[in-house]
């Protein structure tokens, strides 16, 4: 994700997440930490082939990772509603993966809306287990959150501490 990207990402972020949308400054500040020696962040986003072959599609979807002391975090993940059942969502959360391991990050974290089934099953299919609650995490709505935790593979030490 570039700056150029925020427009289209807040127009969808508005239209999946009404209630609790992510602001402008907000992405600004995650891509202030997504570049450079020290990026903590990881930012994609996804669009359709433009008709004219331009490459400047219409975009479907955008993922974001934070990491930091061994501990990645899904910051967002969308999907526009008519690329569900598409396997964006599962591409996009395999590109956060994929980043959490270049982080050397051990585990992933995330949280969920206890009410959006169609991402946990998703989160289950990668290996994310429920851990607990947040309770009211989602406002205004005061939505519960489920989180849930993915053991990133390959990070385990080795038999003899190493």
């Amino acid at each position: 994700m570039r700056w150029w990207d925020i427009g289209p990402v807040l127009a969808l972020e508005a239209e999946l997440f009404p209630e609790d949308a992510w602001s402008e400054g907000m992405f600004w500040s995650e891509l202030a930490h997504a570049r450079g020696p020290r990026a903590t962040r990881h930012y994609v986003v996804a669009e359709e082939p433009s008709p004219d072959g331009s490459g400047n599609g219409r975009l479907v979807g955008y993922a974001g990772l934070a990491a930091a002391g061994g501990l990645g975090d899904v910051q967002t993940i969308a999907v526009a509603r008519d690329q569900w059942g598409t396997g964006l969502g599962a591409r996009l959360l395999t590109d956060l993966l994929q980043a959490a391991t270049a982080f050397e990050c051990e585990e992933v974290l995330l949280e969920v809306r206890v009410d959006n089934t169609r991402a946990q099953k998703l989160y289950e299919r990668f290996g994310f287990e429920p851990i607990g609650f947040r309770r009211g995490y989602y406002q205004p709505g005061n939505v519960d959150a489920l989180v849930m935790r993915h053991t990133v593979q390959g990070t385990e030490t080795d038999s003899d501490g190493c």
